[in-house]
């Protein structure tokens, strides 16, 4: 893992969002790439254009259950006077030995049956009587339980041109044709698709493993009693969670209690199955601020930019923020702040790109868009300061919700965008034009 962070000369530099974003994304790289089965590969990123071997399908079958006939023996048929046709057996799907459909001949055939030799078309059982002789019928008895229906004769009542309801050999993709680009992201469709021309395993980039913990003494897990003084630890689920929705394999840790040996101690236990290491809380200037108190001083004196910088950004909420790497893979590391909004508002705008980075994937970061500014009241920006916003959008407009500095987590679940407001701005009108970080 690279560790060429660009670092700057004193301690009070008030680091841009950009600048930030762009030391992260200098630092991480894309995962190597390994071989996987079908199934493992599920959400990683194609790192080699796929050929296909075999055209789909590699036979002319029928798109319908019905009758393989010739097309001159059923010109003309009609309810009236329908062609009648000897049925000299069945071709089922999968089935290695054909039949051959002579004139005046008919094969009862399956769907996805191969086309017998001989044959030009299909018609569908309901153009027939299946053989019964009473007028049309709606589909086929059971071989099982009524063996006779692949022989005797078949009233044919409507006529069809040649190669009707017949998949022609390499109609999907032929032999040759490219399956999948490279930087393809493999979902169910792709994964059927591999699946389908004989590819049992693929090359990609693995899904990252991120490793999320909390710190803070006053944190206790859902489902147990609360004690003075005692939240609830939200971050770690919101962050895994979002981590998993960005695309990684992510992996909770319990809240770690605010002693700096016990951090350290915690990190290093868990840095053999991360690729990416993010802590929220104990990031800004207080005496309790673990996460700072642990990792100033944990790089790699043989190695320069190695260790977590620990930084201010022009940005509400989110202005404590820390990042380098760590171990020795130097694994990189993102200390986020506990405030719930300033965490979740981190995340998206710095670690959802830098796990997408580790992906292999070209496109980093959330759409944008512009938007209108709908609210009671302008909103306000410390000049100098970017402020991202949790809004609420819809038909072009968005409007605030919750207030810049709110902790409250209910707020955060009503977002579906983040309000950018720009450096330069001190304050916004409603009806005011802004841009749009997506969420959803």
């Amino acid at each position: 893992m690279s560790s060429a962070a660009t670092r700057p000369a004193h301690q009070d530099h008030l680091w841009s969002v950009d600048e930030h974003l762009e030391d992260i994304l200098a630092t991480v790289r894309p995962l190597e790439p390994i071989e996987l089965q079908l199934l493992d590969a599920q959400g990683c990123v194609l790192v080699e254009d796929v050929t296909v071997p075999v055209s789909l399908p590699p036979f002319d079958n029928s798109s319908m259950d019905g009758y393989a006939v010739r097309v001159a023996d059923v010109a003309g048929a009609s309810e009236e006077f329908p062609a009648v046709l000897d049925v000299v057996g069945d071709v089922a799907a999968g089935q290695a030995e054909l039949l051959h459909v002579g004139p005046g001949q008919a094969a009862r055939i399956m769907t996805g049956a191969p086309l017998p030799p001989g044959a030009e078309t299909v018609v569908p059982v309901e153009w027939t009587d299946g053989g019964l002789g009473e007028g049309p019928v709606t589909g086929m008895q059971a071989r099982a339980l009524s063996p006779e229906g692949a022989e005797g004769h078949v009233h044919v009542y409507r006529p069809a041109e040649a190669r009707a309801h017949v998949r022609a050999q390499g109609s999907d993709v032929r032999a040759g044709d490219r399956a999948l680009d490279a930087g393809t992201v493999l979902g169910p469709p792709q994964i059927a698709l591999l699946a389908a021309i004989g590819r049992g395993t693929v090359r990609v980039r693995p899904r990252p493993r991120v490793v999320v913990m909390s710190t803070g003494s006053e944190l206790v897990q859902p489902d147990e009693g609360l004690g003075t003084g005692q939240i609830y630890d939200s971050n770690s689920f919101a962050l895994t969670a979002a981590a998993r929705d960005a695309g990684a394999i992510a992996y909770r840790v319990g809240a770690v209690a605010d002693d700096a040996e016990t951090l350290r101690s915690t990190i290093e236990d868990q840095l053999v199955r991360a690729d990416l290491m993010v802590t929220t809380g104990g990031v800004s200037v207080g005496a309790y601020d673990v996460v700072k108190e642990a990792l100033t001083s944990v790089g790699d004196e043989d190695e320069p930019g190695t260790g977590i910088d620990f930084r201010k950004l022009a940005m509400q909420p989110g202005k404590p923020q820390g990042f380098g790497t760590i171990g020795p893979d130097h694994t990189p590391l993102l200390a986020l702040p506990g405030n719930p909004v300033s965490s979740y508002v981190s995340f998206e705008l710095f670690v959802r790109p830098a796990i997408r980075a580790l992906m292999g994937l070209d496109d980093l970061h959330r759409p944008r868009t512009r938007a209108t500014l709908r609210a009671d009241k302008a909103l306000s920006s410390p000049k100098g300061r970017r402020q991202f916003l949790r809004g609420s959008h819809a038909d072009g407009q968005v409007a605030p919700v919750g207030g810049a500095g709110s902790h409250l987590v209910a707020a955060l679940a009503q977002a579906d965008a983040l309000i950018v407001v720009p450096e330069d701005v001190e304050s916004l009108e409603p009806g005011t034009e802004v841009e749009v970080v997506l969420l959803g």
